[in-house]
């Protein structure tokens, strides 16, 4: 399924934004002015820019405009409330990504998998453990697990670019929706082995199960952080009732 008009327009005024074109506190071009600008109607541009409100990077106020609100962080920062690629993570951060795949292989899916992943027994795999640096730090180490009935044809070398990028851009799958949990956990041998922990003995760990537009859950990744380059952002707004 190709990517909705919208999506493209909040991908492009959200880069205008990290990169400097719209300055903090300046006000986007007027609704009239974007729908000329990206030839669309007023309810696409309406959707991307409410796509910006959530992730915080903009705020609505009547009769004035669109004020951008967003102010780059001085330590890297992970999105809770959106989906985002590692190498998505690292160019919004401005630091350069590398990703190194240390293990790759086609299982199917035990007991043991099973209660760990949420994948039904017998379901066939990939399982990769990629290294992921960021400025030339080994930083993350991500345990993956793709469902091979969805993910096809992966390989070692699309996996050390960005996975993200081949199932939106090739399989064309909508990526939708990820539940996270977010803990402590002690280093193993694997982290120990592969990051850059200096003094660190535990990590931060965020394990994530992910579905695309069919209610299909086709990721299961637990991703490993180094803490003290660890940090991740929400935009929060009150709900009265």
């Amino acid at each position: 399924m190709p990517k909705a008009k919208y999506a493209e327009i909040y991908k492009d005024l959200k880069s205008k934004i990290e990169t400097g074109e719209y300055e903090f506190q300046e006000l986007l071009p007027s609704e009239n002015n974007l729908i000329h600008i990206y030839g669309c109607s007023r309810n696409t541009i309406r959707r991307a820019v409410s796509t910006l409100v959530t992730d915080g990077y903009v705020q609505t106020m009547q009769g004035k405009g669109v004020r951008n609100i967003f102010q780059p962080t001085l330590r890297t920062s992970f999105t809770i409330g959106g989906i985002e690629s590692f190498k998505e993570s690292a160019i919004r951060n401005h630091q350069t990504p590398k990703t190194k795949v240390l293990h790759f292989a086609e299982i199917t899916a035990d007991k043991k998998i099973s209660v760990r992943t949420g994948f039904p027994v017998g379901s066939k795999l990939y399982y990769l453990q990629r290294l992921h640096y960021l400025d030339g730090k080994a930083l993350i180490i991500n345990h993956n697990y793709f469902l091979k009935s969805v993910v096809t044809d992966l390989t070692m070398e699309i996996a050390e670019d960005s996975i993200y990028e081949y199932l939106e851009n090739v399989l064309h799958i909508s990526i939708v929706t990820s539940k996270r949990i977010m803990t402590v956990e002690k280093m193993t041998e694997i982290d120990e082995k592969y990051l850059e922990l200096g003094d660190c003995n535990c990590l931060a760990v965020v394990s994530s199960q992910t579905y695309n537009s069919d209610g299909i859950m086709f990721e299961y990744t637990q991703s490993r952080h180094r803490p003290d380059y660890f940090r991740f952002q929400d935009n929060a707004t009150r709900r009265f009732l």
